[in-house]
């Protein structure tokens, strides 16, 4: 199958994901002399902060996403392709997709991150993700399914099972996922289900480390254990899930959670691409790179965001994986890409922290930013809420998610409680079996070659 990306004599920068980073690079490159492709899997640029208000009936997944073509209309050195990556062939300066070979210049790896299972094949096999939009309305059913279901049993156990909520992983997710859950058990259950006790529905937040918010500031972390007590969230610290199988999420051999309901927040690895140098990937899959974004070992291949591991001496374990470090990656390297071009020597990345921040509820939420500043409450909550209004893609989904929110806000209630396609664990396929398998692929001529890049000494 032909690609049918035309052939130019400007050099063509191949961007692999259009995450954060994959977007504003392409964004960036928009008057750069070059032709930007980019390949991804879904069509749509998607908002993964607000992943947890989709699965919670806050926002509508059309709130979140938007369509990658029309964000870039307009922009004349730009073509997207719907595609699935199978491999990278460097030695030939080729992309090996689902619809054919793209040779590139330059290729840019903005893949992302998945869920970490740590290897537990129970909880993969059995728990809900929340990593992408399909995800999200996975769980926001799977959660409603329940709730009906105990409407219908008599049996005491099986009723609580179905009610209770297991959320493993303290960061920022299972943080927010929590806090909603939390909310929606106090205003919104109630009046959809009166026929069920839910003071009896528990709600559990599962952290294997000593802290929820591991990352961020001491006054944060004892912030959000403090808000998540009040909300009546069971905090269990030091404590690891080690499977789950049958209802059950066992954290020691004999001793177990008894829930339907697990969500899985605990850890992510990077979205590597088959085809690189083992050398190259680290043991949490993120893609070795320079101060330039450069692989190891690679002339013209670049990793951003949150696949990208840049060791610094203030970061010896890589950066933190942040939209801000993905935009900033992608902003640094579209100007090294064009000094690169004009036979100049790239720059060196610098990071700049611009802080952090996590919501747990309505009027609650936590910010750090540089010089120890720490702000909580309503103010963090609203400051939360205009970072990301702010940060959502196109005017619409500003406006749409913000009415959401003051309906949220003033009704107590969120009127997405829909079970629009009824999700079994079941319908989870297991994609291994689809590696290897053969795909009809036809090569684009392409002939421009990209300037060598030598590593910094």
């Amino acid at each position: 199958m032909d690609t049918n990306l035309p052939v130019s004599d400007k050099p063509r920068v191949v961007i692999v994901g259009c995450g954060f980073g994959g977007l504003r690079l392409a964004q960036a490159l928009r008057k750069a002399p070059v032709q930007v492709v980019v390949v991804d899997r879904n069509n749509y640029h998607n908002f993964q902060p607000l992943l947890y208000q989709v699965a919670t009936g806050a926002l509508e997944a059309d709130s979140i996403a938007y369509p990658i073509r029309k964000i870039f209309a307009g922009q004349t050195n730009f073509f997207y392709r719907m595609a699935d990556v199978q491999r990278i062939e460097s030695a030939t300066n080729t992309l090996v997709t689902s619809v054919g070979h793209i040779q590139y210049d330059y290729l840019v790896l903005a893949t992302g991150s998945l869920t970490n299972f740590f290897g537990l094949e129970s909880i993969e096999r059995n728990a809900m993700q929340i990593k992408s939009i399909p995800n999200a309305l996975n769980l926001r059913s799977f959660i409603f399914q329940n709730f009906e279901k105990a409407l219908l049993t008599s049996d005491p156990a099986e009723k609580q099972a179905l009610l209770n909520i297991v959320v493993v992983g303290g960061g920022p997710t299972g943080v927010e996922i929590s806090g909603s859950l939390a909310e929606m058990r106090k205003h919104v259950l109630p009046k959809d289900y009166p026929e069920l006790d839910l003071q009896a529905m528990q709600i559990f937040l599962v952290e294997a480390g000593p802290a929820l918010l591991g990352p961020m500031s001491l006054a944060s972390q004892a912030d959000a254990k403090r808000y998540m007590d009040d909300l009546g969230v069971l905090v269990q610290l030091n404590t690891a899930i080690k499977r789950y199988e049958d209802g059950k999420a066992y954290f020691s051999d004999t001793e177990f959670i008894q829930t339907e309901n697990l969500v899985w927040a605990a850890g992510v690895n990077g979205a590597e691409v088959p085809g690189l140098p083992a050398e190259a990937v680290t043991r949490n899959k993120r893609i070795t790179v320079n101060d330039w974004n450069l692989v190891q070992g690679q002339t013209n291949i670049f990793a951003i965001g949150d696949v990208a591991n840049m060791v610094t001496t203030d970061m010896p374990q890589g950066m933190p994986m942040l939209a801000p470090v993905a935009q900033q990656h992608a902003d640094h390297l579209a100007l090294n890409l064009q000094r690169m071009l004009r036979g100049e020597t790239p720059r060196d990345f610098v990071y700049n922290n611009k802080g952090s921040m996590a919501i747990v509820s309505r009027n609650k939420a936590v910010v750090d930013l540089p010089g120890n500043i720490h702000f909580n409450g309503f103010f963090g909550w609203l400051t939360w809420l205009f970072v990301h209004l702010m940060t959502l893609v196109g005017f619409r989904n500003k406006v749409v998610a913000l009415v959401d929110w003051a309906f949220s806000y003033f009704s107590s209630d969120q009127a997405l409680r829909l079970i629009i396609r009824p999700f079994s664990r079941r319908d989870v396929k297991d994609d291994k079996g689809k590696k290897g398998a053969e795909h009809r692929t036809a090569t684009v001529e392409y002939n421009a070659t990209p300037p060598a890049i030598q590593e910094p000494a």
